[in-house]
């Protein structure tokens, strides 16, 4: 498939790739319209649908990840645009529908819609040159693609509040001091860290990888009982498999496990 704003690549050794998305407005420091938002989706949902993808990488630029929303496009919406057309939502939420494991590799600028895309990755392995913000409240606006929501479960009400409220931008060690990156690393380390860390969940069982992430994302969005239920229950279900069997086999007999994804 053919894409405008969007790059997209596979990487890795093995029988499972990772599947390699690259935003690609460069010279609007690739501002997220409808047009890369509608594209991402599509590349999501065809890597997912993928048996020989394991994983996914989103990045950008090494000046910006995603510099925000294009507001040359907002500027001139209302009401009726805006709540008419379920504007956000009809378009960005895709990625919440994605089962596999997806990686933000972020440079640069990570601002308004690029700070709440990358936090509906999995996790984010940012290079010492990123940057994370929420700036909408310096337009009349408030973050719409859940900036307000999920920014405090990452790094806290007071660290959101100060940014949301504020505006202003978190450098790449405070964002790994406050839990909003998994790791930071030299920027001409970023995309082959990022793509190691991809292929290192290639080589698991794709079951218990997706089981593993939609148990951690259910923790955010019920109780603890409910949730720890839940993951007893993904976790008995998991001994109906190959790859359970093939697993524990390997450990007890000293050797690397040889996954068959069944």
């Amino acid at each position: 498939m053919i894409f405008e704003n969007i790059i997209t690549s596979l990487h890795g050794e093995g029988e499972r790739k990772t599947g390699l998305i690259t935003l690609n407005r460069p010279k609007q420091l690739n501002a997220l319209n409808d047009a890369l938002m509608d594209e991402l989706g599509s590349a999501l949902r065809a890597f997912d649908a993928d048996a020989g993808i394991g994983c996914i990488v989103i990045t950008g630029s090494e000046k910006a990840f995603a510099a925000g929303a294009d507001i040359s496009a907002m500027a001139k919406f209302n009401l009726t645009d805006t709540y008419g057309s379920d504007f956000i939502t009809r378009n960005w939420e895709t990625i919440r529908s994605i089962r596999k494991p997806v990686i933000a590799a972020v440079a640069g600028f990570a601002l308004g819609g690029g700070c709440e895309l990358a936090m509906m990755c999995d996790f984010i392995i940012a290079a010492d040159t990123a940057k994370f913000g929420q700036p909408e409240i310096k337009l009349g606006i408030i973050p719409g693609a859940g900036g307000t929501q999920r920014l405090p479960r990452a790094v806290g009400k007071a660290k959101a509040m100060d940014m949301v409220l504020t505006g202003r931008m978190m450098d790449a060690t405070e964002a790994e001091r406050t839990g909003l990156v998994s790791r930071v690393v030299p920027l001409a380390e970023l995309m082959s860290v990022a793509l190691a860390a991809a292929q290192s969940i290639n080589e698991l069982s794709g079951m218990s990888v997706m089981m593993a992430k939609e148990s951690v994302n259910r923790a955010f969005e019920g109780t603890l009982a409910d949730g720890v239920m839940f993951e007893r229950r993904l976790f008995h279900s998991l001994f109906a498999t190959v790859d359970q069997k093939e697993g524990m086999d390997a450990f007890l007999n000293k050797r690397k496990p040889v996954f068959v994804q069944r």
